[in-house]
């Protein structure tokens, strides 16, 4: 029988918790590390071709056309429907992205038919795509940084840490899934990662002043009890925040388009994994490095001549 002062025995599965995580986040890496990640024309440079055909395009067929005429490199897939399709080439300095769509158009009409149309087209220069890799890493990497020290001077290093190896949790599942997937990672993924952290901080933070409140209020409760009331008290809020923000990425995801749905996969992703984080990361990391109610009380501030003999 479950002791009432202890809730809901979250911590009891930590260490399933644990290896879990630990088996994802490594293939995760191992992913990153072999298939690397499928970047977009915002990172890589090159050039980005939307054509609408009147029928379902053969992708194959496209592409031998497009090889045939020396651009063997062109990355061919379906956009939306099967009559969209898009066109990703490589850099290339001696030809102008206008000069280059115009080419490629042509092909297209001369091998199926003249209604094949050019709905866009844009180019990104590779030093530009070099330029955001490196702000976007920085920008996670600052945003790391900040919560660390805000943890840190809000409640209490052990905490701290805590929060930010969630953090690092659900950023490197969320690379892992796009890479293991091939996704294409763009400007617009990179916004979601950067909306995970600020999502999973925010629960880790409620989780966080939760568990020092707790450890104030029951002297008599081992920490891992009190991590575990803690928990159980904040779950009906989580469970609501995180069924709402749900069933709106759900919309995005299903009616928003191509052009945002890495974004709602992202974000989906990221906010099943940092709820998941803010109970099973943040809290077994906190208390592996041993937090406790003393860590925790305000100091006391001495009151001037408490310390002198009332009779004097």
């Amino acid at each position: 029988m479950m002791n009432s002062e202890e809730r809901l025995p979250f911590m009891r599965f930590r260490g399933i918790a644990g290896i879990i995580s630990a088996l994802l986040v490594i293939a995760s890496i191992v992913s990153l590390s072999v298939n690397k990640l499928n970047f977009g024309l915002d990172f890589t440079g090159g050039t980005l071709l939307e054509v609408g055909f009147q029928e379902p395009a053969d992708l194959n067929r496209v592409r031998s056309s497009l090889e045939s005429e020396g651009f063997g490199d062109a990355v061919v897939q379906n956009y939306g429907t099967q009559e969209d399709i898009l066109i990703r080439l490589e850099p290339r300095t001696d030809v102008k992205a206008e000069e280059l769509g115009s080419n490629i158009l042509e092909t297209l009409r001369a091998e199926f038919d003249k209604t094949v149309e050019m709905r866009r087209i844009e180019f990104v220069g590779p030093n530009v795509g070099d330029e955001f890799i490196e702000q976007g890493g920085l920008a996670m990497l600052t945003a790391l940084i900040c919560i660390l020290l805000y943890i840190a001077m809000r409640f209490e290093w052990r905490l701290a840490v805590g929060a930010v190896a969630a953090l690092a949790h659900d950023v490197t599942l969320t690379l892992g899934l796009f890479s293991f997937l091939q996704l294409e990672f763009d400007l617009t993924v990179l916004a979601a990662l950067l909306a995970v952290i600020g999502y999973s901080i925010n629960d880790t933070v409620v989780v966080c002043d939760r568990i020092r409140e707790t450890f104030r209020k029951y002297a008599k409760l081992t920490p891992l009890q009190t991590v575990n009331r803690a928990l159980t008290d904040t779950l009906s809020r989580t469970l609501v925040t995180s069924i709402t923000t749900i069933l709106v990425l759900l919309t995005l995801f299903f009616l928003g388009g191509p052009l945002i749905h890495g974004f709602a996969t992202a974000l989906l992703f990221g906010v099943v994994i940092g709820t998941y984080s803010s109970i099973y990361i943040a809290s077994t990391v906190a208390l592996a490095f041993g937090v406790s109610r003393e860590d925790l009380m305000p100091p006391e501030v001495e009151k001037e001549g408490a310390d002198q003999d009332p009779l004097q």
